[in-house]
């Protein structure tokens, strides 16, 4: 869908808002200018966006701001992009490959503004980020795009259905394995995934583990395209974990077929115990959550002896960008900086139940549902994400064929990290993809 939000001069004394209060208000000077957004319209849809859109306007008079959003914007994006009609802000979702944006040259260099004030005029907006999520949308030195929320990856479960029979979330591999025995002697699959999506259990399973097993180091390994990473002894065990949990049969008949809002609602609806998901399942799932159903957040059980720290988590983004060819780069600046000023930022996380990457914006009510995912980030020392899917497209979706190949038994776990490391090398040796190192 598209809105466009169009404000007179006019309109300003009725709204409360008052000059002067960002530090871009009213500088369009009442000249008739346009600001045109587009967003991926996903979980948490595109209303926020077009209510700060519409207040932002209404600090602006003559400025025409259109919000457009469409669950796969990235396949409208593409051509504008081509063509040099971009939008002015754009956040492209999970579908579009952000890094070869930058290869191409096609997104403004955000570090000038972000050195520049703050929404409001205190501090340098840089600082009114979380650094190590920041960090994430750096290349070279040199920041191509902005977080706004944060993923928290891991379990859900039911905590009625755990209470009433007696069972306890587990924590340790041991402790699942027991839990599943249970489980499935009531007649209950243990646990359900997202098969057609095989990233849920690359991210909820495989690298979760192989960083319990052998440390942030192993998986920092083959993000970073080292020799013998993926098929590395912590990487090759973690495969056969899940090897071992579809063996005993403790994963949902039919799951590699299910989508995830099929699978997510298997899982709400009781047929399954537990999940692998991030923290936007409660708001993707609101609208067929049946009244009796509650979730809560778990960490992925770590491994007994392993060299991980066990508080590691696992976060994830979806970035804002502004096109290097954007008509507005200026306002679009400043629409951002209102968007992910603190106020801004706090009503997101109470709105939509999910943390923002706002320094500051976890003290804001978060709902029942956040608070636990959000103590395990704030006890964390080890806070990692995953990278290289959007770097290294083409090796992901080999890495995703293989990881199908797996669950449905096609393959041992030794071969399929073999496969992984295949594709991690042709990766490496091909000098037409650009190469990417974490913390870079």
């Amino acid at each position: 869908m598209s809105k466009t939000v169009c404000l007179a001069g006019g309109l300003l004394l009725g709204v409360g808002f008052v000059a002067g209060c960002g530090s871009g208000a009213n500088s369009s000077g009442g000249s008739s200018k346009e600001l045109s957004v587009a967003a991926f319209q996903g979980g948490y849809g595109i209303d926020a966006y077009e209510k700060a859109a519409q207040e932002f306007g209404e600090m602006h008079p003559g400025l025409e701001v259109k919000v457009e959003g469409d669950p796969r914007i990235w396949e409208k994006l593409r051509p504008r992009l081509v063509a040099g009609d971009p939008p002015d802000l754009m956040f492209p979702g999970w579908g579009m490959d952000h890094w070869s944006l930058v290869e191409e040259g096609q997104l403004m260099p955000l570090d000038e503004a972000l050195d520049g004030p703050a929404w409001g005029g205190k501090g340098k907006w840089r600082d009114t980020f979380m650094p190590e999520i920041l960090k994430l949308c750096q290349k070279d030195g040199k920041t191509w795009m902005l977080p706004y929320y944060y993923m928290i990856y891991g379990w859900w479960y039911d905590p009625g259905v755990f209470a009433k029979n007696g069972w306890t979330p587990p924590q340790t591999w041991n402790e699942l394995l027991a839990l599943c025995d249970k489980i499935k002697a009531k007649g209950i699959a243990p646990i359900t995934f997202q098969g057609q999506y095989p990233y849920y259990m690359i991210e909820g399973m495989l690298l979760p583990w192989a960083v319990s097993i052998g440390g942030i180091e192993a998986v920092d390994a083959a993000q970073n395209l080292e020799p013998g990473a993926w098929n590395s002894p912590a990487m090759v065990r973690a495969a056969e974990m899940i090897c071992e949990l579809r063996d005993r049969g403790y994963f949902q008949d039919g799951a590699t077929g299910m989508s995830h809002t099929e699978s997510q609602t298997q899982f709400l609806n009781g047929k399954a115990a537990m999940l692998p998901c991030g923290s936007w399942l409660s708001s993707e799932m609101k609208d067929v959550m049946p009244p009796d159903a509650k979730i809560e957040f778990m960490m992925c059980p770590r491994v007994e002896g392993g060299k991980g720290d066990p508080t590691a988590i696992l976060i994830g983004i979806e970035p804002w960008m502004i096109p290097k060819d954007a008509n507005n780069k200026e306002m679009a600046v400043e629409l951002f900086k209102y968007m992910t000023s603190l106020e801004k930022a706090k009503e997101f996380v109470e709105t939509k139940g999910t943390m923002m990457a706002i320094v500051g914006s976890e003290k804001a009510k978060l709902p029942a549902v956040l608070i636990k995912p959000a103590e395990a980030v704030n006890k964390s020392k080890t806070v990692w994400s995953v990278q290289y899917r959007m770097w290294y497209p083409a090796m992901q979706k080999e890495i995703e064929g293989a990881m199908t190949s797996m669950l449905n038994g096609e393959i041992t776990a030794k071969q399929f990290c073999d496969r992984c490391e295949a594709a991690a090398a042709a990766t490496r040796d091909d000098p037409n993809i650009p190469k990417y190192k974490l913390g870079s």
